[in-house]
């Protein structure tokens, strides 16, 4: 039974936006307001902030903004940040166990999904987000990318290929005022794409852009949009995805509008977006793309589509795959590798029909990586009811060793460097000092070496 006159003591294993909002729930919801609540977010980087550090391009500082918000919630003394913890290797479950009321798993999804269609591993062939993490200097990933071909492909038609195919096309000089490092600034300056192409399988109605994303590559004076107009083609499942949504009837109005404008003077580059083009071979040769085959696709009258036999050629050397994200398979957990979650019901983590007591999950781990940031609110809040239903119930996880310094104890014991909000706040200054000196906002420290340097006292 658990001991209800100290806090709640609550673990949360990724320190990204949904692991955040679940901290913020549960010290706003008036039942553990009552009881008091401690949380400790644990996170593998050593900095906090996940998808928005390294999900997102550094050409949206309005998406980076969120960090604004989250920084209040991880300034709350409810509140503690252990960076630079990897689960599973320097902490586990047992361990986590051993010290919390509640754990809840937020490490949101990372790896690439894959594709199955002939070439796809050819060289040159990439998964956008190895790229992505690229762009945004993850520390676990290449410092160098290869940008060496004129005509790119991006396979998908989501805000990440929009992400994609906007970096490739836009000019070094475009991108230095944000905050990529200077490899990646380096690195885009001799980015010799001038042409990207975008495709998707179905029509217009159908695409998963957001309307702010799909005006932003109108923005670059360098970018060049251009649909063909014989792509705009709506069937009676179309128009009744446009009546009932704004977004989608929106993102609808902006395509076309691309299909009919003249010609942009002054443009370098040009971004093709194709509707109605599914991707079914990437071509190769001596091991490396060469092409992509697609073969045309029509509506059916409900929004879907049928293929139409029709195969097309496309002159791509080449190929970014951005058809979505997989979450890694954590240890001692459940996991459902074919939808990339662990398996649960609201936020209770289940096993062959049993919730695992005291486990609970948010965020793009609990319900697949679809939906925008913000989504992850409401995830947060599911599972936060969870906890405090079971909390009331007394189906919580009994720990050993729950005061707060003895996970710190361990920590120490361990010798693992382990980072906090205050080493945040260093690093956020010393990379905001590094961005001074160019006249830019920050400069992102990439190496995680680096990271935990200026993350100490006195030594930046």
């Amino acid at each position: 039974m658990t001991d209800t006159n100290r806090p709640l003591r609550v673990a949360i294993v990724g320190a990204g936006p949904a692991g955040i909002y679940c901290a913020d729930a549960l010290m706003k919801s008036d039942t553990a307001g009552e009881r008091g609540v401690s949380i400790d977010l644990y996170e593998r980087m050593p900095a906090p902030f996940g998808l928005i550090r390294y999900g997102v391009a550094p050409d949206h500082p309005r998406i980076k903004g969120i960090i604004n918000a989250l920084h209040k919630v991880l300034d709350k003394p409810q509140v503690r940040l252990l960076g630079n913890i990897d689960y599973g290797t320097d902490i586990t479950l047992d361990d986590l166990r051993a010290h919390y009321d509640a754990i809840v798993f937020s490490t949101g999804a990372t790896d690439d999904r894959g594709m199955d269609i002939p070439g796809i591993d050819l060289e040159r062939s990439y998964g956008a987000g190895e790229f992505v993490a690229w762009y945004d200097g993850h520390p676990d990933f290449s410092r160098t990318w290869p940008l060496e071909e004129e005509k790119v492909a991006v396979i998908g038609v989501g805000n990440v290929a929009l992400d994609v195919a906007r970096v490739l096309a836009k000019t070094g000089d475009e991108l230095l005022p944000t905050e990529i490092p200077d490899n990646v600034y380096q690195g885009l300056k001799s980015n010799k794409a001038i042409e990207v192409h975008v495709f998707g399988r179905r029509g217009p109605a159908q695409a998963k852009f957001t309307p702010l994303e799909l005006k932003e590559l109108d923005h670059s004076p360098n970018i060049e949009v251009i649909v063909d107009p014989e792509d705009i083609e709506y069937d009676e499942g179309s128009a009744v995805a446009r009546r009932s949504s704004k977004i989608t009837d929106q993102v609808a109005t902006i395509i076309e509008n691309y299909a009919i404008r003249e010609p942009k003077q002054g443009a370098i580059h040009k971004l093709f977006l194709h509707f109605f083009e599914n991707p079914v071979e990437v071509l190769g040769e001596d091991g490396k793309v060469v092409g992509l085959r697609t073969e045309r696709t029509e509506l059916d009258g409900t929004g879907n589509v049928k293929p139409t036999g029709a195969i097309r050629e496309w002159d791509v050397t080449a190929i970014y795959r951005a058809v979505g994200y997989l979450s890694d398979n954590l240890p001692g957990l459940p996991f459902d590798s074919q939808a990339g979650v662990i398996p649960n019901e609201a936020g209770r983590v289940f096993d062959d029909g049993a919730h695992l007591t005291g486990l609970y999950t948010t965020g793009w781990i609990k319900r697949g990586p679809v939906g925008l940031i913000g989504h992850t609110k409401g995830d947060a809040n599911e599972t936060v009811e969870c906890i405090l239903d079971d909390m009331k119930a007394g189906t919580l996880n009994t720990p050993a060793t729950p005061a707060d310094d003895a996970i710190i104890a361990l920590l120490e014991e361990r010798k693992i460097p382990f980072t906090t909000w205050d080493g945040w706040n260093r690093l956020d200054e010393h990379e905001r000092a590094l961005g001074a000196e160019q006249g830019r906002d920050r400069i992102k420290v990439v190496e995680r070496h680096d990271m935990l340097a200026a993350s100490e006292p006195d030594k930046v």
